[in-house]
């Protein structure tokens, strides 16, 4: 009998993912899909996106992002935060009646347990998601994630609220971890950061939905590439670390081309960078570059643009927290952690490519080890939940 999960998101799927929370759920979805599991997704979409063909967002359109957000919406937001004591990300989402989630729920029909998909919603609406079993997928070590938040803010305002979130998502981390079946992490490392036992603990290694296939082309656009949400905090850290610290030590006429959602504060300061915003085909946009820079300095969880970058057998010069949660690194990336090796290693990249050594390599061998690491991940996971249905049943009966 195919099991029927009920999987519990912010965000459905969007007609283009960007973010990596984005490709992880598609990633994820997918790779359920091909166990032969059946899902119903629950969760809100953006106002003015555009959702995937089979994405039906069941409560609406919810509009959680900072920087579309106005200084009232802001306001509201902490104000919701601080009187239902739950951190920003769950109660931004509090704006949804209980009863929209609560009618989803009885939508989806005959079921066998949930897929908790994150911090937020389940967070926001934490007695609803109950007797079933359930599975707790923690992209991020959240709590960690604005802790590093709070240490790197640039105002006494955003330490203090960034530390208090650290404090909020910790406890509902926790209480997410032993109320469910097992926990699914993207890092191993992750899974011991929120003190998961081991027998309820599972490592799950994502791979890329994305083709792996790159165009043909030996007119590169630009030498470096960058591409992903500059807005969340984590990644705005890695960004500032490489424009500040990285981009003096590079070649006089690199060329340097960033994508992605960027605060206009952090473009205005790079007049010689080429901010682009979103791109429709991430692909061609990286596949123009000589050489991917992989800059993650702050977070936790895996990097998704580093497993498509991976995937895509694109050269790259990467961090040691970029590769975090992958095992097997490909021979044309360089690991590097200070400035100066950061910047010596792409430079010397650059010139290889520049003089017609693409260094790129066939990224499907990557992308497939990874898949097959994902599914037995995902077997795992299954095998967990049934055991936990089946025990209910037999305590039923």
């Amino acid at each position: 009998m195919s099991l029927h999960l009920v999987f519990v998101t912010s965000l459905v799927a969007q007609s283009n993912p960007s973010t990596g929370y984005e490709l992880a759920n598609a990633a994820l979805l997918e790779g359920l899909a091909r166990a032969g599991v059946r899902t119903t997704v629950i969760g809100c979409a953006w106002p003015g996106q555009t959702v995937a063909p089979d994405a039906e967002p069941a409560l609406g359109e919810v509009e959680v992002r900072t920087e579309k957000a106005g200084p009232w919406l802001k306001i509201k937001w902490l104000l919701m935060s601080l009187a239902t004591g739950l951190p920003m990300s769950s109660a931004k989402l509090r704006v949804i009646r209980k009863e929209a989630v609560r009618s989803a729920i009885t939508a989806a029909g005959p079921f066998d347990g949930y897929v908790l998909n994150g911090v937020a919603l389940a967070g926001a609406f934490p007695d609803l998601f109950t007797g079933k079993p359930s599975i707790f997928v923690a992209h991020n070590v959240e709590h960690r994630s604005s802790a590093e938040n709070a240490r790197n803010a640039g105002s006494l305002m955003k330490r203090i609220l960034f530390a208090r979130d650290a404090r909020l998502l910790k406890t509902l981390e926790h209480r997410l971890r032993d109320r469910s079946t097992g926990v699914v992490t993207f890092a191993a490392e992750d899974a011991v950061d929120l003190g998961v036992p081991p027998d309820r603990s599972v490592f799950l290694p994502l791979s890329t939905a994305r083709p792996t296939q790159l165009p043909e082309t030996r007119n590169l656009a630009h030498d470096l590439a960058l591409l992903g949400t500059w807005t969340w905090h984590p990644n705005r850290i890695g960004l500032e670390w490489f424009l500040n610290d990285v981009k003096p030590k590079l070649l006089d006429d690199v060329r340097i081309r960033v994508a992605g959602s960027t605060p206009a504060d952090l473009a205005s300061a790079w007049p010689d960078v080429d901010f682009v915003g979103r791109v429709d085909r991430a692909t061609d946009f990286v596949a123009a570059s000589a050489v991917i820079p992989l800059i993650s300095r702050a977070g936790t969880g895996v990097q998704l643009k580093t497993i498509e970058t991976f995937s895509l057998g694109l050269p790259s010069v990467a961090t040691t927290s970029s590769v975090r949660g992958i095992a097997a690194i490909p021979d044309n990336c360089t690991i590097a952690d200070d400035p100066e090796s950061f910047a010596a290693a792409l430079n010397h990249k650059i010139l290889r490519a520049r003089a017609g050594d693409l260094q790129r390599l066939d990224g499907r061998v990557f992308a497939e080890a990874q898949a097959q690491l994902m599914d037995a991940g995902i077997r795992q996971m299954l095998n967990m939940l049934t055991g936990a249905t089946s025990g209910a049943k037999e305590a039923l009966s």
